[in-house]
């Protein structure tokens, strides 16, 4: 059986390291926002080049506590792709704010430039970017829109960690980016965890006060904060994997190449382009009859997954407060499949996975 993931695989590589830190931090006994959060704060921002960082406890948090660094007036709209993970819209929702939905550019599955604008109106304070399955948006028109209408960006990088547009990595063009390192991710942790990336040194030090209670001294309090903490342990292994992402962004590439050369035109692959530097957390491809397929792959002993089955507006969380249709959106969600191209992966399970795919 060819998993779509093994997260056993994916970091036994990394297992000697990782127990190294597991002790020190053991026998250090500070286990919250210690050293090795400070280091890899500082490592991480380095690695994106961003200033400064700052950890908390998963990616949904770095999304809400970006937005509520802003303040801003409840019932401001902040667009967002109408295509995104319910994450990036539920951040919005918990901070008091409205999302406006934006359909993608269904070649690239990111938030369509030429559509956003007329999408803003007085109550427009933010643009939220998502940089799905690891393509970077185009993020010059974006920037500039922000520019016209005196908007803040806030990047969405859960799934984005190394790649670049026109030569910047995610997360440095918008006043935040924010990072997820669920065990899955590029950069995945062994457990949950998130960052903040900004160049602004009061915001990241207003985040840190967020994080941790609205404090920047203990038991005194300057902002209605939250619990929202990096642990020690998790910062430790992911200074162990950030060593090795550029080596585990290649790989995923170079699957990712072997897909673009063998599958044949019946598929709908990701667009290529010099101007984005993917990172393919996911490897989606696109085919009309995408539920038979599964069956068929899962037939010959290949497992994928659907990044994501339910398009937001039509979750039943949303439903009713998403209004509007999305036909792109829909057409994504109900044609998407993605592919094994795990760090674990080899190139002759890939091509074994190509011979199926081309067979069906």
């Amino acid at each position: 059986m060819i998993e779509y993931e093994n997260l056993f695989l994916l970091n036994e590589p990394f297992m000697e390291s990782y127990l190294e830190s597991f002790s020190d931090t053991l026998n250090k006994g500070w286990f919250i926002l210690g050293n090795k959060v400070s280091a890899f704060e500082t490592e991480f921002a380095a690695y994106c080049g961003s200033k400064y960082g700052a950890g908390v406890a998963s990616g949904l948090d770095a999304l809400v506590l970006a937005l509520k660094y802003f303040e801003f007036p409840e019932g401001s709209e902040v667009i967002v792709p109408s295509n995104t993970y319910i994450a990036t819209i539920l951040a919005i929702y918990n901070n008091g704010l409205v999302p406006v939905m934006v359909e993608p550019d269904i070649d690239t599955y990111n938030i369509d430039p030429a559509k956003i604008e007329e999408k803003i109106t007085p109550q427009t304070r933010a643009i939220m970017v998502v940089h799905l399955y690891g393509k970077p948006c185009n993020m010059h028109p974006i920037m500039n829109l922000a520019l016209k209408y005196n908007l803040k960006v806030v990047e969405d990088c859960a799934q984005s960690h190394g790649a670049t547009y026109k030569g910047k990595k995610t997360g440095t063009f918008g006043e935040f980016g924010a990072f997820s390192f669920y065990p899955t991710k590029n950069l995945g942790a062994l457990g949950d965890g998130g960052a903040l990336l900004s160049n602004n040194f009061d915001a990241i030090t207003k985040i840190k006060a967020l994080r941790n209670y609205g404090c920047q001294e203990k038991y005194y309090n300057d902002y209605i904060g939250m619990n929202s903490r990096l642990d020690e342990m998790q910062a430790g292994f992911l200074s162990v994997k950030l060593m090795h992402l550029d080596a585990i962004n290649a790989h995923k590439k170079k699957l990712a190449k072997l897909y673009q050369d063998g599958l044949k035109e019946d598929f709908i692959l990701p667009q290529v382009h010099p101007d984005y530097k993917d990172v393919y957390h996911i490897y989606a491809i696109r085919h009309p009859k995408r539920d038979k397929l599964r069956a068929h792959l899962l037939e010959n002993n290949i497992r994928t997954e659907i990044h994501y089955p339910v398009p937001p507006h039509r979750q039943n969380a949303l439903k009713n407060r998403l209004k509007g249709a999305f036909p792109i959106s829909d057409l994504i969600h109900q044609t998407t499949l993605s592919l094994p191209v795990s760090y674990c992966h080899t190139e002759a399970q890939v091509e074994q996975v190509i011979a199926k795919m081309n067979a069906f």
